[in-house]
C-alpha cells in the first residue's frame, strides 16, 4: 500500500499504534452502549429514522463484504495494487459503519428479535459469533492495515502481514456475512421489539 520505504514512529512500532488505536474504537463502542458517552452527541433519531439507518447499515456491510472477497481474491492473482485498494475501501467501509451503528444505537436504540424459540436460537448464536468475530478482528485488522499503509509491497514480505492479513480478511468476512444474515431475521423474516437508546444491558438486536 505504501510507496516510500522511509522510517517513521508508526512504521516503527505497528504493534503500538495498533494498541492505541483499538482501544479508541472499543471505548467508543462501549461507552455508546452503556449510556457513558453523552446523549448530546448523537441526534435525537426517530424510530423510522433507526430502521433507515439499520437498512443503510445492511448495504454498507454488504459492499463491504464484496470488497473484502474481491481484495482477497486479486492479491491471490498478486495484483497487488487492486488488493491494496480493495483492502483500503473495507476499511473505509467499515469507519462508515462505525459511524452509523453508534449513531443508531446513540441516538434512537436497539431491536430485539421476536420470532419462533428455534429461529430464536439460530439469530442468537450467528449474532453472538458476529459480535466476537467483530471485537477480536479489530487489532488484527488495525495491525494488517498499519502494516500495509507504511510498508512498501518488498518490505510486506519481511513482515507478518500476509499471515495477519488471512486471518483478518477471513474473520472479517465471515462477521460481516452474519451481520447481514442477521439483519435480514430481524428486519425483514421475523418481527422486532424496540429499545430506547442507553439502557445498560448486552444487545440482542441490530
Amino acid at each position: 500500500m505504501a510507496t516510500a520505504s522511509a522510517s517513521g514512529p508508526i512504521k516503527d512500532h505497528p504493534a503500538v499504534v495498533t494498541a492505541l488505536l483499538s482501544v479508541v474504537g472499543y471505548t467508543l463502542v462501549v461507552g455508546t452502549f452503556l449510556g457513558v458517552v453523552p446523549a448530546s452527541v448523537f441526534p435525537d433519531l426517530s424510530l423510522w429514522q433507526v430502521n433507515r439507518l439499520s437498512d443503510a447499515i445492511a448495504v454498507v456491510n454488504t459492499v463491504a463484504t464484496l470488497t473484502l472477497v474481491a481484495g482477497w481474491r486479486w492479491i491471490r492473482r498478486d495484483e497487488v495494487k487492486r488488493h491494496a485498494a480493495a483492502m483500503s475501501s473495507a476499511f473505509g467501509l467499515i469507519l462508515l459503519f462505525l459511524v452509523l451503528y453508534l449513531t443508531k444505537i446513540g441516538g434512537g436504540g436497539t431491536k430485539e428479535f421476536v420470532g419462533p424459540q428455534l429461529a430464536y436460537y439460530a439469530y442468537l448464536a450467528m449474532l453472538a459469533i458476529h459480535i466476537v468475530l467483530s471485537v477480536v478482528s479489530v487489532p488484527v485488522v488495525l495491525y494488517a492495515l498499519v502494516l500495509g499503509l507504511t510498508h512498501t509491497p518488498a518490505e510486506l514480505r519481511e513482515t507478518a502481514h500476509a499471515r495477519v492479513g488471512k486471518v483478518a480478511a477471513a474473520s472479517w468476512i465471515l462477521s460481516l456475512s452474519l451481520g447481514v444474515v442477521t439483519y435480514l431475521l430481524l428486519n425483514h423474516v421475523y418481527a422486532w421489539e424496540f429499545v430506547e437508546a442507553a439502557v445498560v444491558s448486552v444487545p440482542v438486536g441490530a
